[in-house]
């Protein structure tokens, strides 16, 4: 079976070329694989004319030989059926690389496969050959396509002397429509084309004509497939633009918005296909909500800070508005060398779409019982507050988070009981640029926080301050080298350290800040007591983290890690002030919910601990 090649575009947005040129060719370039019958092996046997390893990839990748041997689909009847579907698809990939005069033969036990018929398949088939000759690769003699959206211009791949494979004149269609859809031409598309190949000449000569449409503006948004969900508070977090120039990544701001309820499982955003009279366009959204209620846990282990364990309970949709409730427990240093037993309790609830389509309020209370080394303490906190979201790309994130708290708290240490209440305004920023969050390759994370407080009774006033910037860099095949980093600062100002309540203090150590020194080690001695000065944490506070991470595999990961501390007695970096450091070793084993992290670090300078320090948890250190 032999047909010669003539290249033509179907009209419309959805390209392709047809053809098909097969004949028998000789290889000196092969990759062998195969299965196993009853009867003995099967081979498959890629052969591709000339030093064209990057083609015979392709081409194995793409062929349903390929997949049938790798599943034991190996009768006579699925290689031949999987051997007449390849040549189109083995085809269709050297279409995509600018190969249009390719020779084709596939033989099974040395019989073409196009010249079996389907009902004759061979019981049994030992070997198949793949054979195939590339051919020249063609080149555009012209690359033109227009109308474009104002401001666009043709890629450097898709001009005159490129390789001119389908794919580069897919991708150039399907971008330049983009193009207008951005510009507010909902409607816009592929009006025409004209590609011939000229096999004398290697050669491609690509016309492709567009009609951009009217502008169009949203219309109304159409609704279905909400249960408890309440339809006017759909439509407040959905935040239709109902009226506003079209715009694609406006409806990818409505998906998003919804998707950050978390109470729907899958959502649909499908625009009409006619326009109606004024060039106005509706949107039909179907959305399928999930189980409103969820549970979830979290660990970590040290061998001298004890275990943490931590669970949480949900409720995605509790009043119908999207409202989710979420309830918070957390046990740490259970079997601590250095302190007691802590425990914390939060309730929250979070009503999305109030005030913007942007900016959840919430409602959050939380409770405390601190048994540290040198103090105890028993918190109260109650805080009405909003966030706002001002970007959010795959990549980017940029927070902003606003509130009003008050709490109280009893101190118990060597000078006995002291009690604390303030009213703070806690004001933070986020900008998150990372790859991914749980394991980032690539990006920074930026955060910011300045909590101005008012203390009542003998408690102080002053402002609380803490920055955090993050860096991450990846090198090497696949980013198997990372580089990542850490850097934190805070400081108070305003009060003196025995007026200040001692969760806003600051101290270093642990899991947290510095592995190999325990947990909360460095503190200040400024406060007097009965018996000298007792520990407390610091006014001021610096942090730097260093971390070296080596994909070895797909999921194992080593680490090579060293972090640093400081703690000042006064604010501004000022007063006494101690230091301390530690280094180490870890592993890190992939899951679908972040790497599992075992660390081994010891301390490298300072006086607040000595010997072996083990960390266990989930996600990385930071």
């Amino acid at each position: 079976m032999r047909a010669y090649l003539k290249a033509m575009l179907v009209a419309g947005s959805a390209l392709g070329f047809c053809g098909i040129a097969l004949a028998q060719s000789s290889s000196p370039f092969s990759g062998l694989f195969g299965g196993k019958t009853e009867d003995g092996p099967v081979s498959l046997d890629f052969r591709v004319a000339g030093d064209e390893s990057d083609i015979e990839k392709t081409i194995r990748n793409t062929s349903l030989l390929s997949g049938a041997l790798a599943e034991d689909r190996i009768s006579g009847q699925d290689l031949l059926a999987a051997a007449r579907a390849d040549y189109a698809r083995i085809l269709g990939a050297l279409y995509d690389m600018g190969h249009y005069s390719a020779v084709i033969d596939i033989t099974l036990d040395g019989v073409e496969a196009a010249e079996i018929a389907p009902l004759d398949a061979p019981e049994v088939v030992r070997s198949v050959v793949v054979s195939v000759d590339p051919g020249p690769v063609f080149k555009f003699s012209r690359a033109a396509i227009g109308p474009l959206a104002p401001g666009r211009q043709a890629s450097d791949d898709y001009r005159r002397g490129e390789t001119a494979g389908t794919g580069v004149i897919k991708s150039e269609a399907l971008s330049a429509v983009d193009g207008w859809r951005e510009y507010g031409h909902a409607k816009a598309d592929v009006s025409g084309q004209e590609i011939v190949a000229d096999h004398n000449q290697n050669s491609v000569d690509s016309q492709v004509e567009l009609a951009p449409g009217p502008v169009v503006t949203f219309g109304e948004l159409h609704i279905s497939g909400q249960e408890r969900m309440n339809l006017r508070r759909l439509r407040k977090i959905a935040g239709f633009p109902t009226g506003e120039r079209f715009d694609p990544e406006k409806l990818e701001t409505v998906r998003k918005r919804l998707r950050r309820t978390g109470v729907f499982s899958a959502m649909t955003l499908e625009e009409a296909d006619l326009l109606a009279p004024d060039n106005s366009m509706d949107v039909s959204l179907a959305v399928v909500e999930q189980k409103p209620r969820r549970i979830g846990a979290g660990f970590e282990l040290s061998n001298t800070d004890g275990a943490m364990v931590s669970a949480y309970w949900m409720h995605r949709n509790l009043l119908g508005g999207g409202e989710r409730l979420r309830i918070d427990a957390e046990v740490s240093d259970i079997g601590s060398d250095t302190s007691g037993r802590d425990e914390e309790l939060t309730f929250r609830i979070d009503r999305p779409a109030t005030i913007t389509p942007d900016t959840t309020a919430y409602v959050e209370t939380t409770f405390e019982r601190m048994r540290e080394e040198d103090y105890d303490s028993d918190n109260i906190g109650v805080a009405l507050g909003f966030n706002h979201i001002f970007r959010d790309e795959e990549s980017d994130k940029l927070t902003a988070d606003i509130a009003v708290e008050y709490e109280v708290s009893r101190v118990t240490d060597a000078n006995g009981r002291t009690d604390f209440k303030v009213l703070s305004f806690p004001m933070a920023g986020t900008w998150d640029r990372r790859d991914d969050s749980n394991n980032a390759k690539h990006g920074f994370y930026l955060s910011g926080e300045a909590r101005p407080f008012k203390g009542f009774g003998d408690t102080g006033s002053g402002v609380r301050a803490l920055g955090e910037l993050r860096a991450f860099r990846s090198v090497g095949e696949d980013d198997r080298f990372t580089f990542a980093g850490r850097a934190r600062l805070g400081a108070i100002a305003g009060t003196e350290i025995e007026r200040t309540p001692r969760n806003y203090l600051f101290f270093s150590g642990g899991g947290g800040t510095v592995r190999g020194q325990p947990y909360e080690s460095l503190g200040v001695r400024e406060i007097s007591g009965p018996d000298g000065k007792i520990k407390t944490g610091g006014m001021s506070v610096a942090n730097l983290n260093a971390e070296f991470r080596w994909q070895v595999r797909e999921k194992i990961g080593l680490v090579l890690f060293a972090d640093y501390g400081k703690v000042w007695a006064e604010s501004g970096f000022g007063g006494d002030s101690d230091w301390h450091s530690g280094a180490g070793i870890g592993i890190r084993y992939n899951t679908p919910i972040g790497p599992l992290r075992f660390d081994v670090a010891g301390p490298t300078g300072g006086d607040t601990g000595n010997g072996v320090q083990l960390y266990l948890g989930l996600g990385q250190a930071f």
